[in-house]
């Protein structure tokens, strides 16, 4: 699926967005809303003020079964999205997969890189419903695909930006370098992962957008590479 044959219905997007995001909580809605730390880019994200309330404990079930992730734009994100952003040969001329792209925000920035083929791959239909509003918000086009472990094309590069949540995932580092040439990963929550070959190569200080006040243990984004 390429989202930039796709006309531009920016009424359309928010419409659906904000049903999609109803499952989580009834008032949640979405707005287009530039990143601090890369300004290039604009995302449908969850407007900030339906996050600041008490919420009920139904609400709260509500959010923790069904967390619209693909609404926020995480630390590592955002982190990643700049850095390609600042590096384009990162990524220039080559074959890429955003995993777990929640909102496309690194594919967006992959595609403004220079990248010669982007996919936005996630398991979530409403992530990928966000990928494909959100290149239309940034005039980008990219492919669409739900499953990493489906996927049979040669990659160059494999991205993934918080995907990790804890080390029990870390087997998944391993299907990255099956999958791809390279691999770059962004990550906040497991601190200092050893995992040959892989390598830190950088850390960096971030936030989630909109800012949820999260610990500051959480605003550390660390890159890695293999």
């Amino acid at each position: 699926m390429n989202t930039s044959s796709q006309p531009h219905h920016k009424e359309q997007d928010e419409q659906q967005l904000n049903q999609a995001i109803s499952t989580m909580l009834d008032d949640a809605r979405v707005s287009a809303q530039s990143l601090p730390q890369c300004p290039q880019i604009s995302l449908w994200l969850v407007e900030p003020e339906s996050m600041r309330r008490a919420f009920s404990q139904e609400e709260i079930l509500r959010i923790q079964t069904y967390p619209a992730y693909w609404a926020f734009c995480w630390a590592s994100g955002q982190v990643l999205a700049r850095e390609i952003l600042a590096n384009p040969h990162w990524v220039a001329g080559k074959k890429v997969m955003d995993f777990g792209a929640g909102s496309g925000v690194v594919a967006i920035a992959c595609v403004l890189a220079g990248a010669r083929e982007v996919i936005a791959c996630d398991i979530d239909p409403d992530a990928l419903l966000s990928c494909a509003a959100n290149a239309r918000l940034n005039n980008v086009g990219y492919r669409l695909h739900p499953d990493l472990f489906a996927f049979d094309e040669d990659l160059d590069l494999l991205i993934a930006a918080d995907v990790l949540y804890d080390r029990a995932n870390l087997p998944l580092l391993e299907v990255f370098r099956q999958k791809a040439q390279q691999v770059i990963v962004a990550d906040s929550r497991v601190k200092d992962f050893h995992f040959p070959p892989y390598q830190a190569t950088g850390r960096s200080e971030s936030f989630t957008v909109p800012d949820l006040d999260e610990l500051d243990e959480f605003r550390w984004v660390n890159l890695y590479r293999a």
